[in-house]
């Protein structure tokens, strides 16, 4: 009777210790949920966004046609990898920031190129066009910042003593962070 009624307290301390956890987690989980939402929101910003400065390029400069090729594949590409918000895992957030770096890279070469174009420069749409993406890139490296803090909280959370035992026993899995990209410490070489 002694052994029943103390594994009995045992499993209620364990219990009330975690249950202090439980909504603190789904707190987090939630944050972090939203903050991918911003996220997924900025990104496609800049997708809308770039139709219309591939048609303005195209009307105001004979360009280059594999550079407004390579942006419209990227954007295609990137716009099509959808993440569940509940599957934040490390290898799908990097599979998804993969996709977008090949958009970023392929809209760099655009905007590096379009320099040789003192038309295209000139052009008031473009101009207006490239501040607006330029600020959109602003803010997908904020929401990308509020993410991955987001992520560092809930992380941090789950593995901490008492919650970590709630997570397990609740099935709380880590997420993944947005990182550097390979080679991201290297600036770019602008060619002329």
């Amino acid at each position: 009777m002694k052994r029943l009624f103390t594994a009995i307290l045992v499993v209620v301390a364990a219990m009330s210790l975690s249950s202090c956890s439980y909504n603190g987690i789904v707190r987090m989980d939630e944050d972090t949920k939203a903050k991918w939402g911003t996220v997924q929101s900025q990104y496609q910003r800049r997708a809308d966004l770039i139709p219309n400065l591939v048609a303005t390029v195209k009307g105001v400069a004979n360009f280059e046609k594999s550079t407004l090729t390579a942006v419209t594949e990227a954007r295609a590409k990137a716009t099509s990898i959808q993440v569940d918000p509940t599957k934040l895992t490390p290898e799908t957030v990097q599979k998804y920031q993969q996709a977008q770096g090949q958009l970023s890279t392929a809209l760099g070469r655009l905007l590096v190129a379009s320099e040789n174009y003192p038309n295209l420069k000139a052009n008031e749409n473009f101009t207006a066009l490239q501040a607006q993406l330029e600020g959109t890139e602003n803010r997908i490296s904020v929401a990308r910042m509020d993410f991955n803090n987001s992520v560092q909280a809930y992380n941090s959370k789950i593995r901490e003593f008492p919650a970590n035992l709630t997570a397990k026993m609740f099935g709380f899995a880590p997420k993944g962070y947005f990182q550097a990209e390979a080679n991201a410490q290297n600036a770019p070489k602008v060619e002329f």
